[in-house]
């Protein structure tokens, strides 16, 4: 930022005098000007002190002068005495007391180039101390990508740096974390605006500006592999080391978020292992792995959920206990007393599976009934669920009816009026005690004998074995429980 007249006039070596708009010295001096000319102002681009001995200017060019310097946004006039003027003029006094203008009157003693010298000092002094705060600033932001949850530190950073506030969007715009004042506000207006930068031709940021509110939003990452967006608002217009404070944290966090993904996948991969290890049951080979990562899996009974998630990513920060990439799925670990809660966490972000719980010595097996039940149509199934719907309910249905299909096609093919698929379900269903088969199905006990031998030539299998009986049971059922789940299947939809 510029110095402001007032520190110029401050400095006593160049002994300068106020003679008007006192009240107006704290406007930014940007450079100075020397010019005898009667109008200076087209070579002036505004915030000038402008100095004169005013040698071409007689008192009636008083108002004009200081008139069209007020017009060209000249920050002060200084007027120099002792060469063409002994004082200065009453004239030039009472125009910029009127226009607000300041007029300095500048010693015979004190050379203009003095002057301007000790602006240029006091410019390059305020150019050094705002790089060294940018420096500072850049250093602090540094310091708080280092540490534990950098990118929230680095937001948390940006908004005190900046003396506004600052917001971190993920890849589908929803916030991650906000901080300062008038986030919340801010948060809204940036929404609107992150589908612009994710068209094909959208600029590298947004700059958006108001009355009281500046804000600058950037994305994360290619625009190919977009990790997000953030932005910097503040109700006041961003000055270049403000910009310069705002483009290091765009880095810092871009940089962040490709490490912290990076860290993330191996974390996993070494999850993975360990729960390769828990399965097989060398359970102190898998705390010794995983203590690398500051974490050890639950003890003592557990719940383990087989997750089918809509956004892996998400799934893995919201769920308890102890969470593993688990082929396409993810598999979570969770102690009992979590069970529900966990279950719930994952109906949320997807489908789950939830198994009854297990000791840590039979992870395998909670694994396995994890599976099973995500095999269900439901958000959300509890193993303990199945019991109550049948065998079959663990079997795929497609394959089931395959089966029943297959086992029972000769039965069907048969060319007999009797219905040896029906006289077969009643003999199965009576636990083959012929009289009270016959007597469902309405015929004579030797015509049921005869339709039971008949079967057992047509499939090839001795009725009187248990296996056989309990295989045949398994495909008439079929029939009933495939349709049952065709029907919940068109009903869900």
């Amino acid at each position: 930022m510029a110095p402001t007249l007032r520190r110029v006039v401050a400095i006593t070596s160049l002994r300068l005098r106020v003679l008007a708009g006192a009240a107006d010295l704290d406007r930014p001096v940007r450079w100075v000007a020397v010019s005898e000319l009667e109008d200076p102002t087209p070579f002036l681009e505004g915030g000038e002190l402008v100095l004169t001995t005013g040698m071409r200017l007689t008192p009636p060019d008083a108002g004009p002068y200081v008139t069209r310097l007020v017009e060209r946004g000249a920050a002060g006039l200084g007027f120099g005495v002792g060469l063409g003027h002994d004082d200065v003029p009453e004239e030039f006094v009472a125009a910029a007391a009127r226009a607000g203008l300041p007029l300095v009157e500048v010693p015979r003693q004190t050379p203009f180039i003095a002057i301007g010298k000790a602006v240029s000092d006091l410019l390059a002094a305020e150019r050094y101390e705002e790089l060294s705060s940018a420096f500072a600033a850049q250093e602090r932001l540094t310091r708080a990508a280092l540490r534990p949850g950098g990118v929230a530190a680095v937001i948390d950073s940006l908004a005190r740096e900046i003396h506004g506030w600052a917001v971190l969007l993920g890849p589908d715009g929803e916030p991650r974390h906000l901080a300062g004042d008038g986030a919340d506000a801010g948060t809204g207006l940036v929404q609107a605006e992150v589908a612009r930068l994710r068209s094909p031709r959208a600029p590298s940021s947004l700059a958006l500006s108001g009355p009281a509110r500046h804000v600058v939003v950037r994305p994360l990452g290619e625009r190919e592999r977009l990790r997000g967006f953030f932005a910097a608002g503040a109700d006041r217009p961003f000055t270049p080391v403000a910009h310069t404070i705002v483009n290091t944290a765009g880095s810092l966090l871009a940089l962040s978020l490709v490490r912290g993904r990076d860290q993330l996948a191996a974390a996993r991969q070494v999850r993975a292992a360990v729960l390769e290890l828990l399965l097989a049951g060398r359970h102190e080979a898998a705390e010794r792995a995983v203590a690398a990562l500051g974490d050890a899996p639950p003890s003592g009974p557990v719940v383990v959920l087989a997750c089918d998630p809509a956004d892996a990513e998400a799934l893995y920060d919201a769920l308890p206990g102890f969470t593993a990439p688990f082929g396409d799925l993810v598999a979570a670990l969770v102690p009992a007393s979590e069970a529900e809660r966990a279950a719930a966490i994952a109906g949320t972000h997807g489908r789950a599976g939830v198994s009854a719980p297990v000791p840590t010595g039979e992870l395998a097996t909670g694994l396995d009934q994890a599976r099973l039940a995500l095999g269900s149509a439901d958000p959300v199934t509890r193993f303990a669920d199945l019991a109550g719907q049948g065998l079959l309910s663990l079997l795929d249905p497609g394959l089931l009816s395959g089966f029943a299909a297959s086992l029972l096609a000769p039965l069907r093919d048969y060319g007999s009026r009797a219905d040896l698929v029906e006289s077969l379900r009643a003999y199965l269903a009576c636990n083959g005690h012929w009289d009270a088969a016959a007597q469902r199905l309405g015929v004579h006990r030797h015509t049921l004998r005869y339709r039971m031998r008949r079967v057992g030539e047509l499939l090839g299998r001795d009725l009187d074995d248990p296996a056989v009986r309990a295989e045949l049971w398994v495909a008439l059922s079929a029939r009933s429980h495939t349709g049952r789940h065709s029907e919940t299947g068109s009903a869900s939809l």
